[in-house]
């Protein structure tokens, strides 16, 4: 009976020996964040993170999907639950995807959605353009978002950081490394040189940016998924969300 005990022990100290080898392996840190699109490659990207074991954080708007639903409809429940289960980081991209353009008097923020035209928001309407995202995903999940956000198209403005500030939000950028250009035209640049580009370039404590479809995109860039996550990896470059940095 001892023989076995210690047999288990011995196990069990070696899986935290192997664990403890495989961490003190990273020689840095990323973070692949993904913001929401066409949701094309909505399945693929899942199922290359599962496999990978790798934890993303994902920033969430209303967008239209190859679907006919837009990405925050209860079509997409089970996608999203599904991810929650999964451990990853979720945060804002507002509700209707739309761009602030500047600032104006009064404090005013110019925001401007596709095919209509500029809204003024003050600071009320900002938090309630970011929350509206979060309600509609808490709906779906039953969790809120983490207290981030990212603004489409990465524009901010010093109004509109302030404002998500005062209403929780951290806005969450990317790194020049770790654009990975899937929102680039194909023909330009082909999936091989933009995994090339990336793999060279991105480095510990990069922001990885990509998106779950990209419309205009021929060439989907999401199967490149796989070789760089596969290739940091064997850089020694280890995955973790954007919640898990310090």
């Amino acid at each position: 009976m001892h023989r076995v005990a210690r047999f288990f022990v011995g196990l069990a100290l070696c899986g935290l020996s192997m664990a403890a080898g495989a961490q003190s392996a990273c020689k840095g840190t990323v973070y692949l964040t993904i913001d929401t699109g066409s949701m094309s490659a909505a399945e693929l990207i899942a199922a290359t993170l599962n496999k990978h074991d790798v934890k993303a954080t994902f920033f969430l708007a209303n967008e239209k999907t190859v679907k006919g639903f837009a990405s925050l409809d209860d079509f997409w429940t089970p996608y999203w639950r599904a991810r929650v289960a999964e451990g990853h980081a979720f945060g804002s991209h507002t509700f209707d995807h739309g761009y602030f353009r500047r600032d104006l008097k009064g404090g005013w923020v110019s925001y401007e959605t596709s095919g209509k035209p500029a809204r003024l928001l003050d600071a009320r309407s900002v938090c309630e353009e970011l929350n509206r995202a979060q309600t509609a995903f808490r709906n779906m999940t039953g969790r809120n978002f983490d207290p981030i956000w990212r603004a489409p198209g990465g524009r901010t403005t010093p109004n509109t950081l302030k404002y998500a500030k005062e209403c929780g939000y951290k806005h969450v950028g990317w790194t020049d490394a770790g654009f990975l250009g899937d929102e680039l035209p194909s023909d330009r640049y082909p999936n091989e040189a933009l995994l090339k580009r990336a793999l060279a370039n991105i480095r510990d404590g990069d922001i990885l940016m990509m998106h779950t479809g990209i419309w205009s995109r021929k060439e989907p860039f999401a199967p490149m998924l796989d070789p760089l996550i596969a290739g940091l990896k064997a850089r020694g470059l280890c995955f973790a969300r954007i919640t898990d940095r310090k």
